[in-house]
Order: structure tokens, then sequence, then C-alpha cells
């Protein structure tokens, strides 16, 4: 049984306040199941099926999933959290109340290198693979001080995934409570982990699918490599940082001694070049394609080649070629299939050794430094040889980093996995770009991103990891006499035995003591990307392969709302996996949000220093307003943090109290199924009729904005125009005064239906008083609703002419500096005939509200309204 069944009236209070109400609710909202997803109702048929109530596009009406973003539990929520989940959560609050069984999960994204920074800067320590695992260790008493964390202890990988485990723990905890804080509507049972056992295993079975399929597979190649967390980079996760540079021209030697002046902002990689190469169309270098030039200091012979990448334009117009400088570099190996001669390891130090054909000698000053100190070395050796030209000439360049890294990437040779996402394979980059074309797409243009993103892939998807906390990558491998892995057959699981950590568990029909040893096995020791687990919350929390009969009910889901910055990593990622495994979209709608600003109009980010945390604007203004400035926000759009907004928020939500109090005051609670008759009264509820129909398209179209702003406007005129107009005859007896009082119940309670998406609290505290149940388990208000309440005809232009002559009734006694209540003996009404006449129909709640004695009416004495005060 719901709470809207046994939740009895709490009755008006002598002094209505919002604060402290969120606590309260909050916890009568989790005892009573206000929220929770009530699989009974949700039919097993359909989610694309036929069904008995099919929407237009096939799916069953009466099922809403929404595939809730699960943020990175790293450090601290901030504004900008508050405002996309606000968004959201408006969205689940609406279509429960039209009537949908809401499946509305919340999860936490707690793997991978967020959480093991924040590991070592809590606690200053970092995982060894080759220590023991220690059951007795205890971690240092956090914080720890700068030094241990520049300097971190090394423990045991395990006894380092334990303390993430410890950590994240504790980290959810605080997410929960400040998400129960904003009032968001989830079902908390349904919470999941990017590392629990559910997302692991299915991750897991994901992953071993595709490679199955040949749709996951090992290379060994170029990678980006981010030196500071010893890792490989997916392109997706790169950013572009303008850093200090400086060309460097250098003297190689062509064909007969000819000078051959290069520039480059890595003199350093001098030792790596395979090749020069410029425009085919370029005719100062047109002999030398074909021929060789010879390095400087090192003197090695590298061919010369032409490729229409090379740009005529930039420095000499004939560039080097290193293994690997950047991701030009890359495509011009590949493409001219030039040798390899890697120089800089994974430590982001020079090799300790030349590649080959490399001489020693010259070498040796190079190796084992640093990126920077050899680049001074190399320049060094190139001054005192004569070839370097002129003096360095300082540049800012667009330098490659790991969105979450601080140093710049590297391109090191490694294997690894990649998952095939269309970038080398023209048919499924088709059918990806297919697949964007079938999804809605909130605001619509957000669709050519991610069309620009598919289109533009040159490369498949990077998913494995040098990491520790992470889903393991599920293989194992043999490895021959000599103890070397055999790379092209791995060995797997079995599903059922998911999720399993190669790492510490032996693969089927083999021992432990076998691990390492020359015929036995080694474990992968490598994680899958965050986002190789995070693509698939839509099969995590619904329950793919584990619990097929909630899968049906749910999958695919309706909703995927998420930051537009992650278009080319979740939302992509999270096509491919369904498109792969399900044949389908996982979601039929995907609603962006915007940027939170802040008031100089720049993004905010931790980066800039310039969030906001959100906890101490909750504590002081109050949820509901905080929700209210987050709502002011469209999809898509970028909204400035601003609390005088905030404050705007709190004063409507002061105001639905005082107002609600004063309406139920005058006997509406008993009022609320009789009909209105009066022609104020009816006239009232026609034009609150078509806010319903406003909010109710806004909403339906993701648009919780123009919802707000329409009801919101309303409320106001509700307040200042029609409650101070009806009520002296909401006082009395009679027909009159039933009518306004059946007027004021009705509006009361459509008016908190239309508000409750985006002010949960206030509503609900307000419904308690004098309704049953729970708000958010009402149906969400029709205009049939408010139509049936109408007894007669309904005009909304009269209550704005009625508003309209007492605005200016009241706009008279302010320029005299009169109090409102001030009598005005007489009064006297122009305007043509017709509106007069009309005006005749509302006249005597104009004069009660105006505290007009005497109000005479001369038509056709002006062409508009104009009521003259006497006093």
């Amino acid at each position: 049984m719901t709470d809207t069944a046994r939740t009895a009236r709490a009755g008006v209070p002598e002094r209505p306040t919002l604060d402290g109400i969120e606590e309260p609710w909050a916890r009568r909202w989790q005892e009573d199941g206000t929220y929770a997803f009530d699989r009974s109702k949700a039919p097993v048929r359909g989610r694309g099926a036929a069904s008995d109530a099919p929407s237009p596009d096939g799916r069953r009406s009466d099922v809403y999933a929404i595939d809730t973003p699960p943020p990175t539990v790293s450090g601290e929520l901030h504004m900008g959290h508050v405002f996309s989940y606000t968004h959201t959560d408006t969205v689940a609050r609406f279509q429960r109340m039209r009537g949908r069984t809401v499946f509305y999960p919340m999860g936490w994204d707690d793997n991978g290198l967020p959480t093991e920074r924040r590991v070592q800067n809590v606690y200053g320590v970092r995982p060894d693979p080759a220590l023991p695992y220690d059951p007795d260790w205890q971690p240092p008493a956090a914080p720890v001080s700068e030094a241990a964390r520049k300097d971190p202890a090394t423990i045991s990988r395990r006894n380092f995934i334990e303390l993430c485990e410890v950590l994240t723990a504790e980290d959810e905890k605080v997410f929960e409570a400040l998400w129960r804080r904003l009032g968001l509507s989830v079902d908390w049972s349904l919470t999941y982990t990017t590392i629990g056992r559910v997302a692991r295993a299915t991750s897991q079975r994901a992953f071993l699918r595709n490679l199955a399929r040949g749709e996951a597979y090992q290379a060994e190649a170029p990678t980006l490599w981010d030196v500071g967390f010893a890792t490989a980079v997916a392109h997706a996760e790169l950013e572009d940082r303008e850093r200090p540079g400086a060309y460097h021209r250098l003297r190689f030697q062509g064909p007969g001694g000819r000078e051959v002046l290069i520039d480059t902002t890595r003199p350093e990689l001098l030792p790596a070049c395979v090749a020069l190469v410029c425009h085919p169309d370029d005719e100062r270098y047109a002999d030398l394609v074909g021929a060789t030039a010879r390095t400087p200091v090192f003197g090695v012979e590298v061919p010369v080649h032409a490729h229409p990448l090379a740009d005529p334009a930039k420095g000499t117009g004939i560039a080097m070629v290193c293994t690997f400088g950047d991701l030009a570099d890359v495509t011009w190996w590949r493409e001219l299939r030039l040798d390899t001669r890697v120089v800089i390891g994974r430590d982001g130090r020079l090799l300790p050794e030349p590649p080959a054909g490399v001489p020693a000698e010259p070498y040796a000053a190079l190796a084992g430094q640093t990126v920077n100190g050899a680049r001074r070395t190399v320049v060094e050796l190139l001054a005192d040889a004569g070839d370097l030209v002129g003096e360095p000439r300082p540049i800012t360049h667009p330098v490659k980093f790991y969105e979450r890294g601080d140093r710049p990437l590297e391109i090191v040779s490694t294997r690894q996995w990649y998952l095939r996402n269309g970038g080398r394979d023209p048919g499924l980059r088709e059918e990806l770009l297919a697949r964007g074309r079938e999804l809605r797409w909130v605001p619509e243009h957000m669709r050519h991103r991610y069309e620009h993103w598919v289109g533009g892939l040159t490369g498949d998807w990077l998913v494995s990891r040098q990491r520790f906390f992470g889903v393991p990558v599920p293989v194992w491998y043999r490895l021959d006499d000599a103890g070397e892995p055999d790379w092209s057959q791995p060995l797997t699981p079995d599903e059922s035995s998911l999720p399993v950590d190669p790492s510490s568990e032996p693969p089927p029909g083999w021992q432990e003591a076998q691990r390492g040893a020359p015929g036995g096995f080694v474990g992968d020791p490598d994680v899958l990307d965050t986002w190789a687990t995070s693509s698939l919350t839509p099969q995590i929390v619904g329950g793919w392969e584990t619990d097929e009969d909630l899968f049906r009910r749910v999958f695919p889901m309706d909703l995927r709302p998420q930051g537009q910055e992650i278009i080319r990593t979740w939302l992509f990622a999270s096509v491919v996996r369904a498109h792969l495994e399900q044949g389908v979209l996982p979601w039929r709608d995907a609603v962006l949000s915007g940027w939170i600003l802040d008031p100089d109009r720049k993004k905010m980010s931790k980066s800039k220093g310039n969030v906001v945390t959100p906890m101490g604007l909750l504590e002081q203004h109050g949820s509901d307003a905080v929700r209210y400035w987050a709502a002011n926000g469209k999809p898509g759009m970028d909204l400035a943090f601003d609390p005088a907004q905030i404050k705007v928020g709190r004063r409507l939500a002061t105001k639905l109290l005082n107002a609600s109090k004063f309406a139920l005051g005058l006997g509406a609670a008993d009022a609320l199924r009789a009909p209105a008759t009066a022609p104020l009264d009816t006239a009232m509820l026609a034009e609150l009729s078509g806010v319903v129909a406003t909010a109710t398209t806004a909403f339906d179209g993701y648009d919780h904005t123009a919802a707000l702003i329409a009801t919101e406007a309303f409320f106001w005129r509700f307040c200042d125009d029609y409650i101070e107009l009806v009520k002296e005859r909401a006082y009395g007896t009679g027909p009159g005064a039933d009518s306004a009082r059946a007027a004021l119940a009705t509006a009361l309670s459509v008016q908190l239906r239309l508000f409750a998406p985006v002010l949960p609290f206030v509503t609900e505290e307000v419904w308690s008083w004098w309704r049953y149940g729970s708000v958010h388990r009402a149906p969400w208000p029709t205009t049939y609703e408010v139509g049936r309440a109408v007894q007669g005809p309904g005009d909304p232009e009269l209550f704005r002419l009625a508003a309209d002559a007492l605005g200016q009734v009241r706009r008279a006694k302010s320029e005299r500096k009169l109090s409102m209540k001030a009598e005005v003996p007489l009064a006297e009404a122009l305007g043509p005939a017709a509106l007069l006449d009309r005006l005749t129909l509302v006249a005597d709640d104009v004069r009660a509200a105006g505290r007009i004695t005497k109000l005479d009416l001369l038509p056709d004495r002006s062409p508009e309204l104009v009521i003259a005060c006497a006093f």
C-alpha cells in the first residue's frame, strides 16, 4: 500500500515555515515508499514490442525508465550537479504524476583514476603489485601531510583496493545525504556502484561477448600515455591545453650536401626520427621525395616522403616524423609504413638503450633523462655541431593532456585492448550514425556534436588501463616453455563465474601454483576503462542477464540525461555497447545539460577554483529555493550562478505557504469538488486551464523552465489579483461565497501539482494540510479536470479585466501615498461600452477589493479601460 492511501491530513499549522521541512519529508518519503518502483505495475510486454496501449514509437506508456548519471565519487558535489540532477528529477516527478511507473535509480561511479588519485591524496599511499597483501595493515590518519602526498608510501595492490572501497563508501554516504536533502525522487533501493559485484560482472560479460564476436581485440600499437598516472588514455579523454613552447630550427643534410631545415618543438625526439615528410604539391621539396636525408648529431639516414597531411605553410613546410611525437606522427608512421624507433618509456624518461640504427655514443648523453632534460641536452648538442639555426622561437601552442592529468601525454608503444567503434569500420560507423538519428536529442542541435565525433573517428576505442581500482580485464594467457605469454589465445572464464580477478584467481582448469611458471599461465594485469563499465549503466541497473523480468520491463530506457561534454564518451559509448549487444538504442531520448557559469560568465570548474558547493546554500535558503534557481536553466543552455535568483525561489515558496494558508482559512478545503459559478471564478479557472495546457506541453518537451515560468506567472496573478478580488465574497455566505471557495480549492490543488516537480517540499507540506496522500503521487492536473470545476462559460479575459481595474485603483492610492485599505468614495470606469458591459460581471468584486463606495460606468469615453478615483 502506498502513502497515498494511508497518509492523513495534517491540518493547517498556526505559523507555517519553510525552515526544517526537508528532513521530515525526505524521511517520510523513504518510509512510505513514495518513489519506489513497483514492478508489478510495469508491464513485461512492450518496451519496443506490441502492447495494449503503445505510444507512437511502439513502446508501452506505462513505464518511464531513466538512465541516471552516476556521479564520480572522488570529491565534492557542486552546483553543476545540483543544476542537472534537478532537471532530471522534475522529469521523474512529472512522469510519475502522469501515471507512469517510474524507474529512477541512482548510481555511484567509483572506479578508475579519480578514486585512485583521491585515495593517494587523502592517505598518502600508492599501490605496488609486487608487494604481498598485509591483512593487518592500517591506513594512516587522514588527511596526511603535503609531503606524504608528494612521496606516497607503497602498499600492496589488494590493500590499496580495499582502501579505495572504504573511502568511496564514505563519500557515497555524503553524496546520498545531499541528494536526499535536494529532494531527488530516486528509488534508493535501486542504487548501484560501478565497482560493485553486479557492475563488474556486467562489464566483464559484455567484454567477453565482444571478444567472442571479434569486436574486442588486442594489439601492440602506439598508445597515448599519461606519465603521471602511468596508464593508456583513450582519444575521447583528451583535451588540448595551451602551453608555452619553442620552435627549434634543425639543419638536416640532403643529397649532395643540400641543406634541409626542419622546425620542431620537440628536438629531444631527434633520435626517434624515421622520415621527413612534405606535401605532394610543394615544389620546394619535390626533388627530395624518394631520396634520403641525414639527421644532425646522430647521422642517421631517413627517407623523404610526400603526404597530404603535411602543411606547406607550417614551419619550413617539411617535417620530421618521429615515433612518436604526436598523432600526426602515428598517422604518417602507419600509412607510410615507416620504421619504429621508440625512445621514450612509460616512465616519461628516455630509454637506457638507443633504438636500432641510432649510434650509442651521442645517445648516451640522453639515456634516462626526462623529456625536458633531454630537450636541453639535444639543443646543446645541436648548437655544438652547428646544426641549430638561430635561436629557439617562443610560441604558445595546444598540447594534448589526459582530461584528468597534469602532465603532457606521450605516445609509447604498448599492448592494449580495443573495442570496435566504427573508427576503422565504415559500415559500423554508418550504423552508429544512424542510431544517432534515431535518438531524440534535447536540444536538437546536440546531435551534430555526436555526428561530428563519430564521423571524425580514426581509431577504435582503447578500453584497457594500467591501473588498479577498476574492473579487471577477465582473461588469462598461457605461458610457453620460456615463460612468454601467448597473446593470441586468451583464456576466458565461464559467464556463470563472473566477476573474476585474473590477478588473484586462476583460469578454469588451472591451479594457482601454475601462475607465472613456464608452461603455466599469467593473468591480464589491466583493468577496463571506467567508461567501458559506465557505458553499460542501462544494462547494470536494468538487470541484464541477472533479472530478465526487470530487464524486459525497463529496457530500452526512456531517458538519458547527461552533460554535453561527455557526448563523445558516455553517450556514444553507451550507444556502441547497446548496438553491439542488443541491437537497439539504449534509450529513446537524450537530454543534455548546459554549464553553470560564475558571475563573470565563465564555466565553473574545479581546475579554475570557481566552483560553489551546494550544502550551505541548501541549509541557508532551503532546497526548494535552490531547485527553483536550477529549474530556470533550460536543457542545453548555460546558466549563471545567481544567489539573487535563489532568494526569489525562497520568496516564491514562502508565498505558496502563506497564500495556501489564507485560501484554506477561507474554507477552500471543504469546497474542493463544488462547482465555480461566479463569472470571476470561472474566468480565473479558464486562465488556469490554459496554464495547465502550457505546462503539460512544456514538460512533455523536457522544457521544465517554460512550465515553471507559466505556472509562476499565473500564481502571482492569483495571489495579487484573484485572492484580493474574491476574499470579501469568500468570507460571506450564499452561492457567491460557495463559488469563490470552490474556485480557490480547485486553483490551489492544481497549482500545488504544477509546482510539485520543481518545489517538492513546500508543495508536499501544503498538500498535507488538507489533502490525503502525497502530492507526488497525485495525478497531474488536466484541462478536463479544471473545466469540470467550471459551471457555465469561463473567459480568461474577464479575469485580466478585473485585475486591470483593481490595479488602476491601487496605483491611484499609491500615487497619493494612501493605504490600500483606504476607502474610495467614487470611482468612474471609462471605456468602450462592450468592455464596460463585461466589467459589470465582476464589478462587485472590483468594488469590494478596491474599497470603492460607488463605481460609475461611463461608456465610450475612452478607447481603453480607465478607472478614475476621487478621494
